[in-house]
């Protein structure tokens, strides 16, 4: 099996899962209990949640541990609304945000927010010109994301934040799920407030995400009914979990570097690919982009068609994001970046890690051609 599909999940790490493994075996009081069994819990969730904010350096925020990415970014934008509503009614994001961000600020829209969608260039950038052109005094929140997931495009969030340091009152979110672990990601430096992860993009298990914070930031809880993740999430928190994704990340961290120059290398070698193919169009910039990601168009040939012909050879490849593959619609990515039907129709994307391997590439290399000559 060839697996080009990592940014969609990742397989979790043998230590990863033997961590979870002991935790859930030894240490699987409430975290809640007032006894000692409990304590010992909550001793180890304490632990955790240090660790992962001293590896990620992030002394001034807290960690809201979630069950994904999609929790988190609910919990970030939804929090600040309804708590800072009073302020204001106006929100800024982009028109290529993940569908876990995109469909909460339509449902805003729906209950009297008003909505800026900043639109994006050829290479799938805002302008941050186009930033400082939408804020207005009744501005709440900003929601950005790092990297996008379809295109690899990196955002100017440094930039932003540099522009938002500005407006104190205004609230600045990043989704950081394809960026944590993969490219330098400084939230300090960045000035963002609220920042949401996934711990299955980064070799660790399902059902584990977590929401940055900025310490002092107030947001309304999302699910009620305990004290909680300081009550932003009330139900019993999984120990292990915790633990697992503090190991997780202090992984990925320690890796992060050398990852991203062996990556770095498999993209350039891939792009080579895809430009010596017939009717290949690549959709993913060369500049401002992550190497992890690599989309392209197969003009005259259906996504679906040809993720399955690979399939069928042993090479998994995705259309659009995970989220939204299943759809026939046209992808709204690319769609925003401006490209024509006969491109945004019919987009691929490979995805890379540390895990690939130059043979793997190799097979992609003799395979690719042939399959898209077969099927023109």
């Amino acid at each position: 099996m060839i697996y080009l599909d990592y940014t969609s999940t990742t397989p979790p790490r043998e230590e990863v899962l033997e961590t979870y493994n002991i935790v859930s075996k030894k240490y699987w009081g409430n975290p809640s209990a007032l006894h000692n069994f409990g304590a010992e819990a909550e001793h180890l969730l304490k632990k955790s949640r240090s660790q992962i904010l001293e590896v990620l350096n992030l002394k001034n925020y807290e960690v809201a541990l979630t069950s994904c990415a999609t929790e988190a970014n609910n919990l970030a934008i939804k929090g600040v609304c309804n708590q800072h509503k009073w302020r204001g009614r106006h929100v800024i994001t982009t028109s290529i945000e993940h569908a876990s961000v995109y469909s909460v600020f339509r449902e805003l829209e729906e209950n009297g927010f008003d909505v800026t969608y900043l639109p994006v260039n050829r290479d799938g950038r805002i302008s941050v010109e186009d930033l400082k052109k939408a804020l207005r005094k009744d501005t709440i929140l900003v929601s950005i994301m790092h990297v996008n997931n379809e295109v690899g495009t990196i955002m100017p969030i440094e930039e932003i934040g540099q522009v938002l340091k500005n407006y104190p009152k205004i609230i600045f979110h990043a989704d950081i799920v394809q960026s944590l672990g993969k490219i330098n990601v400084d939230l300090e430096t960045y000035k963002v407030d609220l920042a949401s992860m996934s711990a299955h993009k980064i070799y660790g298990l399902k059902g584990t995400g977590a929401l940055f914070y900025r310490k002092g930031l107030e947001l309304a809880p999302q699910i009620t009914g305990g004290p909680q993740e300081k009550k932003l999430r009330a139900g019993t928190t999984d120990t292990a979990s915790a633990v697992s994704l503090a190991k997780a990340i202090r992984l990925i961290m320690e890796e992060r570097d050398s990852n991203y120059d062996y990556v770095l290398g498999l993209n350039k070698k891939v792009r080579s690919i895809l430009e010596s193919c017939d009717g290949v169009v690549i959709n993913t910039p060369e500049e401002a982009a992550s190497p992890f990601i690599l989309n392209f168009s197969v003009q005259g040939i259906k996504p679906e068609t040809f993720v399955h012909a690979l399939g069928e050879r042993g090479i998994y490849v995705s259309t659009k994001s995970a989220c939204s593959s299943k759809s026939s619609k046209p992808s709204r990515i690319l769609k925003a970046m401006g490209l024509p039907k006969e491109i945004s129709n019919y987009s691929i994307r490979i995805s890379l890690s540390h895990l690939t391997t130059n043979q793997q590439i190799d097979t992609l290399e003799k395979e690719l051609p042939q399959l898209i000559h077969a099927l023109k």
